[in-house]
């Protein structure tokens, strides 16, 4: 059942972090009312929303109640209780459905359904236990990279194994980490990361937003310049696998893809988010529809719109360890947008914004990575 949804509609959104602050944002300036659902009463995302309530993503009564009181739900994230979430697609209206969902949080599914596809990902075996582990070692070799099959983000939930050795010395790491189903992947010896923003509305029609470079540290997305610098057989590969997943996942709403790129040129999918993500937020200055505009509209039944970016961007995240750096950098950047999360204190690694800079030539984008300022902020994620 696809409904169009007008302006004066409330849209529920379970989640209400950063991400669903945005799309709260982009809602209301649509005309939209937007409704709240998340845990923690201090949520940044309920300072824009209409009203909103506080209760367990596993409270099955509160999210019924809440789901009754919106016109279509949504979701901001990908670590929520999927099959609840599927038990209210029976009494409320969540046009994302859940398929992607179950996929995309549980790393051993993500790479069986893309297998199944034809769309190439890193070679990879499931674990349950140290002998199977150690057998997936031999086979797949070193480096490799073991990580938990669910809840893992920003670095979190993975152990790098460079050598044998590592299996005795990081032993302790290893025995916690497998008291869960777990994947090892072997390592992918890529040369640089992208990744895309794809959206498809109610009547099947898909956009692809530009490609994205990025530069993770630690595990933590630190930037995002786009477009990226590809060769344009790499950009066809790329466009071509988005819009096969979109179709074949009958996507609704905006997905954001992670692609490691080889030195050959080859390409593997590293992972899905089925909602909007953060590599993507440079298009809220940068294009003429944001990732935030393409999603409300999808799931409001209306046409996504043809995406135009009318500015070369790079993004940086703001991490709690940058904020005393952030006068300075305003001060530096003065062009820039910044956007601040209000998401209470500033612990280490905790995303607190992102600020975005907008020019016409590349190159010197490119170069401000090389800035002082920029590199200090990026070391801090290192240690």
């Amino acid at each position: 059942m696809t409904k169009q949804l007008l302006p004066g509609a409330t849209i529920g959104i379970v989640g209400a972090g950063q991400l669903g602050k945005m799309l709260g944002q982009s809602a209301q300036k649509m005309g939209y009312k937007v409704a709240m659902f998340a845990p923690n009463p201090s949520s940044c995302g309920f300072a824009v929303s209409n009203w909103h309530t506080v209760g367990n993503f596993d409270d099955r009564e509160a999210l019924l109640d809440f789901a009754q009181k919106v016109d279509v739900l949504t979701y901001e994230f990908e670590n929520i209780n999927a099959e609840l979430l599927g038990e209210l697609a029976h009494t409320a209206y969540l046009p994302q459905g859940i398929d992607l969902l179950l996929s995309s949080q549980h790393r051993v599914n993500e790479k069986e359904w893309l297998t199944s596809l034809n769309v190439p990902v890193a070679k990879y075996r499931p674990i349950e236990t140290l002998v199977q582990l150690e057998q997936a070692c031999n086979e797949l070799g070193f480096p490799a990279i073991l990580k938990s099959a669910r809840f893992g983000y920003d670095g979190k939930g993975q152990i790098r194994l460079n050598h044998s050795d590592d299996l005795k010395i990081q032993q302790e790491s290893i025995a916690q980490l497998l008291q869960q189903l777990c994947v090892l992947e072997a390592f992918c010896p890529f040369e640089y990361e992208v990744s895309v923003m794809v959206a498809r509305d109610c009547n099947g029609h898909i956009e692809v937003f530009p490609i994205s470079h990025n530069q993770h540290c630690n595990g933590i997305l630190y930037s995002s310049l786009v477009p990226a610098n590809v060769p344009t057989h790499v950009s066809e590969q790329i466009t071509h696998i988005a819009h096969h997943i979109a179709q074949s996942a009958e996507l609704i709403g905006v997905c954001g893809i992670e692609f490691f790129v080889l030195e050959s040129g080859e390409v593997f999918v590293n992972e899905l988010a089925p909602r909007p993500h953060n590599t993507g937020h440079y298009s809220i200055e940068a294009c003429n529809v944001s990732q935030f505009d393409q999603h409300i509209l999808a799931i409001t039944g209306r046409p996504i719109v043809p995406v135009h970016q009318h500015a070369k961007a790079l993004m940086i995240n703001i991490l709690g360890q940058h904020m005393p750096h952030l006068p300075e950098a305003m001060r530096l950047y003065s062009s820039a947008m910044f956007h601040l999360y209000d998401k209470g204190a500033a612990a280490h690694g905790r995303k607190m914004g992102h600020f975005t800079l907008l020019q016409t030539n590349e190159e010197s984008l490119s170069h401000l990575l090389n800035d002082s300022l920029l590199n200090n902020m990026a070391q801090t994620i290192l240690v």
